[in-house]
């Protein structure tokens, strides 16, 4: 009996010691990082292996104790980990021991390997000045970064002082996104994605010099490490704040296309080929210059210098085309005087996203719900700079601000766009240009109705250059 007593003591003591620490993860499965030392008193490398060591065990992993936390190099978070702030706490980058990129990055990402199930709750980064465009992988520059990830949720996010090189959260090659309440401010793209399915951004506040939200399918070789579609997505509830100073869009939506490597081929920076079951990139300055490409890339991962053109092996894969598709933008607030959504293609010494002779990439089923131009300037609400084949706006509060169809000279064929508005108000107490085409050739088919006009001396028109438009609408100025 007393052996068997002993037993149970030693088994009860036991579970007692699997509920309070598990190799180092507190009871109830959460982990508090200031057991490791993290601390606003440490110095950024100290906390850094402090929150690193806290991260490698997994689970929940909570920061309690407000404050200023020092960072001096990139801590790294793997699958079925939650990282979770609390308030008054923010992480800020230091150099230590040298410029650095990413605050958080996914360990996969550095394999191409999948993580998943990863959330941040409650961070804000101090980007403190330190701007470096990137370290360990060519075009991946976000402050929050994470490339080969499933299952990922982003929420009360705040960055206030982004600079121009790097983007703020960037995420390539994803499933199962979510990004919720950020509140991002700076220079440079606030949520910038690349190629992914499954997505949504939502409840955010933006005062950015460049894009707020970029749908990058296609980039610069130096801002996307992978290119791809990215669909099946809901951006929402969203404000773009007024600045003094601006470039960019409230939303940059980008696609593109390449070829098979062919001897004689001529190539510039950012230049993709299809070759030996591998999509190579052109790294390159970006001066305009042209190169001849005499002989394949086939290295197997980093880069090359080929005939004098350095090639970076991006991925494994063998798609040409590359966009956007069903992907719903609703509850917009567009305060900044730029063009709101651009649909567009790259055609510069930076990137020419369309190759010439390539299959033709159609953007497709993008719908715009319930925005809300908030300023007065005569700019478009919509650009639209390559072939997509419906457009839907709905339920919106629309100035002087029309539609622009226009052409980088990218594409002989533009191919047929449906563009459907209903159920808008026009403001304009004027007659505007509602829809502006400057491709030669271009077919539109435009669709109003259920529409109101607030003043009597609105009207509406059509400038269709050398383009077929085909209108049924309720506007005046347009019905028959």
């Amino acid at each position: 009996m007393r052996l068997i007593m002993k037993k149970w003591a030693f088994l009860l003591v036991g579970c007692l010691l699997a509920l309070t620490m598990v190799d180092g993860q507190q009871k109830n499965g959460f982990t508090n990082a200031a057991d490791y030392g993290f601390s606003p008193d440490a110095s950024g490398l100290e906390n850094a292996k402090a929150l690193q060591k806290a991260v490698d065990i997994g689970g929940t992993v909570v920061v309690s104790v407000p404050g200023s936390y020092k960072m001096a190099t990139t801590v790294y978070i793997g699958s079925n980990t939650t990282l979770q702030f609390g308030n008054n706490i923010s992480l800020k980058k230091v150099d230590e021991k040298g410029a650095f990129t990413h605050v958080i990055l996914n360990k996969g990402a550095l394999t191409k390997t999948y993580d998943q199930n990863i959330v941040i709750d409650g961070l804000q980064i101090v980007v403190n000045g330190m701007d470096k465009q990137y370290t360990e992988i060519f075009g991946l520059r976000g402050q929050l970064a994470f490339f080969y990830v499933k299952d990922l949720k982003i929420t009360r996010f705040r960055c206030l002082d982004l600079m121009k090189n790097q983007f703020c959260i960037q995420v390539c090659t994803f499933e199962d996104l979510i990004v919720d309440d950020v509140i991002i401010k700076g220079q440079k793209d606030g949520v910038h994605l690349g190629p992914g399915k499954r997505f949504k951004i939502s409840n955010g506040v933006f005062q950015t010099f460049d894009d707020a939200v970029a749908l990058n399918a296609h980039d610069y070789a130096s801002s996307n490490p992978e290119l791809g579609w990215i669909e099946n997505g809901i951006v929402e509830n969203c404000h773009d704040l007024t600045a003094e100073n601006t470039t960019g869009y409230f939303c940059r939506i980008l696609a593109g296309a390449w070829i098979d490597w062919k001897a004689g081929m001529e190539v510039q920076q950012s230049d993709a080929v299809v070759s030996n079951g591998r999509i190579y990139r052109v790294q390159a300055k970006p001066d305009g210059t042209i190169y001849k490409s005499l002989n394949p890339p086939t290295h197997e991962t980093g880069k090359k210098e080929v005939d004098g053109i350095t090639w970076v092996m991006v991925q494994k894969d063998t798609i040409h085309t590359c966009g956007v598709r069903n992907v719903i933008f609703k509850n917009l607030f567009l305060e900044k005087p730029r063009i709101g959504l651009s649909i567009h293609f790259d055609n510069d010494k930076f990137s020419r996203s369309y190759y010439p002779g390539a299959q033709t990439p159609v953007q497709e089923q993008l719908s715009f719900d319930n925005v809300r131009v908030l300023h007065n300037k005569a700019i478009p609400f919509l650009n639209i700079g390559t072939p997509v084949d419906v457009v839907s706006i709905t339920n919106s509060s629309i100035r002087n601000n029309k539609i622009n169809v226009y052409t980088n000279k990218a594409l002989q064929d533009y191919l047929k766009t449906t563009i459907n508005i209903y159920g808008c108000i026009f403001n304009s107490k004027e007659p505007m240009t509602l829809l502006s085409n400057n491709v030669d050739g271009k077919e539109i088919f435009l669709k109003t109705f259920g529409n109101v006009e607030l003043n009597k001396g609105f009207s509406a028109n059509i400038a269709a250059g050398n383009g077929k438009i085909t209108v049924e609408s309720d506007l005046t100025g347009l019905k028959k």
